[in-house]
């Protein structure tokens, strides 16, 4: 048996889900599940905000695609290759191309990183409007000055009495105009 390296396979996007759970199905029905290791839908956590209230979901990296780790053989090509909602390996041919071990690395710490401090959805830039969407300035319209993507906060010049004034919001509480 020869080592097991990662894959990157190419499904139909938004199935990924279901093209995991097919192909451990087929593994299993085919007596091979020995040699798939480990399947990864690469994704993380996000933070929106949906008519006022603070939702997380899941946001993935590379829609379409999952990273599988296995022991590529001629059986288990195909066992990948005939799972419904698979279109096939990345970079083809009859033997595909492993994936190095360091960018997978790299992506599964993005994942882990994701999970503990999911990232905002929307990410703002300098002058561009929002409209702040809760606390004391609720309905205000404003321009941000500074983005400090660190603390996910904006810098937002909203006009009181005719004055434009600077106040720091989190990224949850403005939304582009």
């Amino acid at each position: 048996m020869s080592e097991t390296k990662w894959y990157i396979v190419h499904t139909y996007s938004g199935h990924e889900a279901k093209a995991k759970q097919g192909l451990l199905e087929r593994a299993k029905t085919f007596g091979h599940e020995a040699d798939f290791d480990e399947i990864l839908i690469p994704e993380e956590n996000v933070v929106e905000v949906v008519k006022g209230e603070k939702k997380t979901s899941k946001r993935k990296f590379f829609p379409g695609y999952i990273l599988v780790h296995m022991n590529l053989t001629d059986e288990t090509w195909h066992i990948v290759k005939d799972t419904p909602r698979v279109t096939g390996f990345v970079g083809g041919g009859e033997r595909p191309a492993p994936l190095p071990d360091e960018d997978v690395a790299k992506m599964t710490q993005q994942m882990k990183e994701g999970a503990e401090k999911p990232k905002p959805r929307i990410l703002f830039e300098e002058g561009e409007a929002v409209r702040v969407i809760t606390g004391p300035f609720a309905n205000f319209n404003g321009y941000v000055d500074e983005v400090l993507p660190e603390k996910e906060k904006v810098r937002v010049m909203v006009q009181v009495f005719g004055r434009a004034t600077p106040v720091v919001l989190d990224y949850v509480h403005v939304e582009k105009s």
